[in-house]
């Protein structure tokens, strides 16, 4: 179910009916989450030990290693949202592959950022030039997705690191085409592709090749 914050944010989004979606994540498709994370936690006497696709479980303190339980790690990030949230730096490609990919397609970064920073997150995208219609979603995103394509009758294309809203969105909605992208290539070997994706890749040439292609066998050509 949405939450009315969030359908007021969809209904608000100047979306045609007619012209192909993206909507993408933000933390880990167009924004670096991880080494950002990892700066943060450095300045602050922790490290995040990948050992496996979780943050829980992976956060140690510098001073003797010991792991870090589930409340506090909850507490660093919402630190970490509050002070780094505009500091993180840009997925390499994700900018130019977006803008190519707007000149036939609309977007939208559907992101699970905390209430508290969604300006701060709208700032760092025109920043960064992706300065597109930002929805701060929470929790799984298939509602949001299924919403936007009660809307849209053309081709939707989502990307996402997180397997669970992968699997929200082929469970709730038919027809949308599923990227895995994981941009830090420590994680997405230690994950693999999430079973409902079309693609898995950590890169942006592949995201974008694959979106042009899918966009052409629809028919909706034009520029790449």
């Amino acid at each position: 179910m949405l939450t009315r914050d969030i359908q007021a944010q969809l209904d608000a989004l100047p979306l045609q009916s007619d012209q192909p979606l993206i909507v993408t994540d933000a933390d880990e498709v167009i924004a670096q989450f991880i080494v950002g994370l990892e700066g943060f936690l450095t300045r602050n006497g922790f490290w995040l030990d990948l050992q496996s696709f979780a943050i829980s479980g992976n956060v140690k303190r510098a001073e003797d290693h010991s792991v870090v339980e589930r409340a506090e790690v909850q507490e660093l990030l919402a630190q970490f949202f509050a002070a780094d949230t505009e500091s993180l730096l840009p997925v390499p490609g994700a900018a130019d592959a977006l803008s190519a990919l707007s000149k036939r397609t609309q977007i939208i970064v559907l992101s699970n950022v905390p209430q508290p920073q969604r300006a701060a997150r709208q700032r760092w995208l025109r920043q960064h030039g992706m300065d597109y219609p930002l929805v701060a979603n929470s929790g799984p995103k298939g509602a949001a997705v299924r919403h936007l394509r009660s809307n849209i009758k053309a081709p939707i294309f989502f990307l996402d690191d997180l397997p669970p809203n992968l699997a929200s969105v082929s469970e709730l909605v038919e027809d949308v085409h599923l990227l895995h992208f994981i941009a830090d290539s420590r994680l997405a070997a230690l994950m693999g592709p999430a079973p409902d994706c079309h693609l898995h890749t950590t890169s942006w040439d592949d995201a974008h090749a694959y979106i042009a292609q899918a966009l052409d066998l629809a028919g909706f050509t034009g520029p790449q």
